[in-house]
C-alpha cells in the first residue's frame, strides 16, 4: 500500500511539474503573441516578434501534450472527468492553438498588408484566448466543479465564468504577458527591446496586485489553504512565487534580462505548485460532494502501469530536455525583423 501511495504521489508531483514547465515555456509564446498589436507598430517589429517565438512555440507545446498524456496514463479517471466536464473550454483551447500554428505559417504567404493584418489579428486572438482559458480552467479546478460520483458534469460553460474563474483568467493573462515581455526584451534589440522593457515594467505591479487578489479570493472561494494549515512548510510555495516576482523586477532594473526571465519562471512554477499542492491528494475537486472528488487514490492507474511509465519518463524526459536545450541554443541570437523573410521567420 505504501509503495502504491508513493508511486501515486510521485506522479502527482510530476503532473504538477509538467503543467508548470508548460506554463513557463509556452507562457512566453502566448505572452509575446498577446503583445503583438501593442508593441508591433511597424512591420519590422511584428516580424521580430514572430521570430522571437517562431523556433520555439511548437516544441513548447510538447509539454502540454505531455501533461495531457500523463493525466491519461497515470490518472485515467481524472482524465475522463476533466475532458468531459471541461470539454467546451478545452475544445476552444485546441482550436486557438491550431489557429496560432496556422498564423505563423500563413502570414507571409501573400505580400499584402490586408492579408498580414488578418493573420496578425488571428495570431493575437489565438494567443490571448489560451491565456485566459488556462486561468479560468485552473481556477475552477482549484475551486471545484459540479461532478457527481459517476463523474457526470452538472454545470455549463457560463458557470465556469464565475468571479474566481474570471480572476484566474485575468491573472494568468497578465502573468503570461509579463513573462512574454521579458522574453521579448531579452531576444530583441533597439526600439522593440525598449518597448518590451516598458511593457514588462508596466505589467509588474499589475501582476503583483492580481497575485495578492487571487490569493485572497483563493481563501474565500476554495479550501486550498487547508493543506497549508496542516503542513505549514508548504507556505514556502507562495513565498517562492513572490520571491521570483521580486527577483524578476530586481534583475530587470539591473539590466540582467535572462536572469529576470529565470526569476519569472520561478514565479510561475511557484504559482502552479501553490494551487496544485493545495489540491493534493485531489486531482478533480467536486463541488457537489467531497466523496465524488477524483484523488490519487481512486483515480490512478495500476502499480505496474505507474512503474513502467516512471521508467519511460526517466528515459524520455531527459531526451526532450536535451533536444529543447539544443534548439534554444541554436536560436539564441537576438532577432531582427529587418533581416527576416519567409513564412516561418526562422
Amino acid at each position: 500500500m505504501l509503495d502504491m501511495l508513493l508511486l501515486e504521489t510521485i506522479w502527482f508531483v510530476l503532473w504538477a511539474l509538467l503543467w508548470a514547465v508548460y506554463f513557463v515555456l509556452d507562457g512566453f509564446d502566448l505572452g509575446v503573441g498577446t503583445l503583438l498589436p501593442f508593441l508591433g507598430r511597424k512591420e519590422s517589429e511584428r516580424k521580430a516578434m514572430y521570430a522571437a517565438a517562431g523556433p520555439f512555440w511548437d516544441g513548447n507545446e510538447v509539454w502540454l501534450i505531455s501533461a495531457g498524456g500523463v493525466t491519461f496514463a497515470a490518472f485515467p479517471n481524472a482524465y475522463a472527468v476533466l475532458f468531459s466536464a471541461l470539454y467546451a473550454p478545452l475544445l476552444m483551447l485546441l482550436f486557438a492553438l491550431i489557429f496560432r500554428a496556422v498564423s505563423f505559417e500563413f502570414r507571409d504567404k501573400v505580400e499584402h498588408p490586408a492579408w498580414r493584418g488578418l493573420w496578425d489579428g488571428v495570431h493575437f486572438l489565438a494567443n490571448l484566448v489560451p491565456c485566459i482559458l488556462l486561468g479560468v480552467a485552473f481556477a475552477n479546478l482549484f475551486m471545484g466543479i459540479p461532478v457527481d460520483v459517476q463523474g457526470v458534469y452538472h454545470g455549463s460553460l457560463p458557470e465556469l465564468l464565475n468571479v474566481y474563474g474570471l480572476a484566474g483568467g485575468v491573472f494568468f493573462c497578465f502573468m503570461f504577458v509579463h513573462h512574454g515581455a521579458i522574453w521579448l526584451a531579452a531576444k530583441t534589440r533597439g526600439d522593440l527591446q525598449v518597448k518590451a522593457l516598458g511593457a514588462a515594467t508596466f505589467c509588474w505591479p499589475i501582476v503583483l496586485v492580481l497575485l495578492v487578489a487571487f490569493l485572497g479570493l483563493t481563501a474565500s472561494h476554495t479550501d486550498l489553504y487547508d493543506n497549508y494549515k496542516a503542513s505549514p512548510t508548504l507556505l514556502a510555495l507562495p513565498a517562492i512565487a513572490l520571491l521570483g516576482l521580486v527577483g524578476a523586477r530586481t534583475a530587470l532594473r539591473a539590466g540582467k534580462l535572462w536572469t529576470a526571465f529565470a526569476w519569472d519562471a520561478v514565479f510561475i512554477i511557484g504559482v502552479t505548485f501553490f494551487g496544485v499542492m493545495g489540491m493534493f491528494p485531489r486531482l478533480i475537486i467536486s463541488s457537489l460532494d467531497p466523496i465524488a472528488s477524483v484523488t490519487i487514490l481512486n483515480g490512478a492507474s495500476t502499480p505496474l502501469t505507474l512503474k513502467i511509465m516512471l521508467g519511460v519518463a526517466a528515459v524520455m524526459v531527459p531526451i526532450v530536455l536535451i533536444y529543447q536545450g539544443w534548439v534554444y541554443r541554436l536560436f539564441s541570437d537576438a532577432v531582427d525583423g529587418e533581416e527576416k523573410s519567409g513564412a516561418a521567420h526562422y
